[in-house]
């Protein structure tokens, strides 16, 4: 494989999957209804392989349609692991798939099939190729007080190796950092510096990353939403109308709240649907600023056709 970077590259790779070492994993990034579990099936049937899911929102069971989980058709493609195994109600974090994903290499080592890991959510991957501080979870108490803090408090009241690292006007960083500091009674540069090595070294695995301009993929994600509707989406949506609550991850995955609303409250459906259209686009574009910024030496191909 060819390792291309992002500025000095005018056009994506043409991807020969047949180059594709057999042995070693493969990782797929790109924007959301880019065509990443399309290619990741096509590498699995071309050279073999277990393809492993590293989106936030299709590790849930109650959604399969509005999260656009792999069907039963392409279940019997190849095997998959990490899609639509945990409940609703279930607090999973990047730190939890890092954990299953570990069990999952380890696998691999010992002779089963070398993963495909194919998603959108930017920092799996980043925790994947370059380890994840494991730091305890923040009480929401603690958080709470936060809130209530200036900025110029929650600087004072942090450790000043970590005051030096974070930028000192963004809010949220400064914030997240006196949490830490108050529920750990370390600073956030400890935990940083105590990061665990990589489950995966970025020179041992092939990195692809699926260049989606928003010419292409914008009316494509109107299709799919489209077809979503078409196919069950709001009967979904609707059996979970007596479990839903905003605040738990399953029930943010985008399209949940637009049509929870148009079930609930009577929006109407083309407006429901508008929104949830939006959504996806600039969840898309976020994704696409991901991959240029964190992804310039992941080799940027053009999304399958199919």
């Amino acid at each position: 494989m060819h390792n291309c970077r992002f500025g000095g590259m005018k056009d994506p790779l043409l991807l020969d999957i047949t180059e594709i070492p057999r042995t070693q994993p493969v990782l797929i990034a790109g924007p959301t209804a880019s065509g990443k579990s399309s290619l990741a099936l096509r590498i699995a049937e071309a050279g073999g392989g277990i393809v492993v899911n590293a989106d936030a929102s299709q590790v849930f069971n109650c959604w399969q349609l509005i999260t656009a989980r792999p069907d039963a058709s392409e279940l019997a493609r190849a095997a998959h692991a990490l899609y639509g195994h945990l409940p609703y109600d279930a607090l999973y974090s990047t730190g939890h798939w890092l954990r299953e994903v570990a069990q999952i290499l380890k696998a691999a080592r010992d002779g089963g099939p070398r993963p495909i890991i194919v998603g959108g959510t930017g920092l799996n991957f980043r925790a994947l190729l370059n380890g994840l501080a494991d730091i305890p979870t923040t009480p929401e108490a603690i958080r709470q007080i936060g809130n209530d803090m200036t900025l110029t408090q929650l600087l004072e009241a942090i450790d000043p190796k970590t005051r030096d690292r974070i930028d000192p006007a963004n809010r949220a960083r400064v914030q997240r950092a006196w949490e830490v500091y108050t529920n750990t009674g370390k600073g956030l540069a400890h935990w940083q510096d105590a990061t665990p090595p990589p489950l995966l070294h970025q020179q041992d695995a092939v990195r692809l990353a699926l260049h989606s301009p928003a010419e292409w993929i914008d009316p494509r994600i109107a299709t799919r939403f489209d077809a979503m509707i078409a196919g069950g989406a709001l009967d979904e949506v609707r059996a979970m109308q007596e479990r839903y609550d905003p605040e738990l991850p399953s029930c943010r995955a985008i399209g949940v709240p637009e049509l929870m609303g148009h079930i609930q409250d009577g929006v109407p459906l083309a407006q429901a649907r508008a929104a949830a259209v939006l959504a996806t686009r600039r969840y898309a574009k976020r994704q696409r600023t991901w991959i240029r910024s964190k992804m310039q030496d992941w080799v940027l191909v053009p999304p399958p056709t199919t």
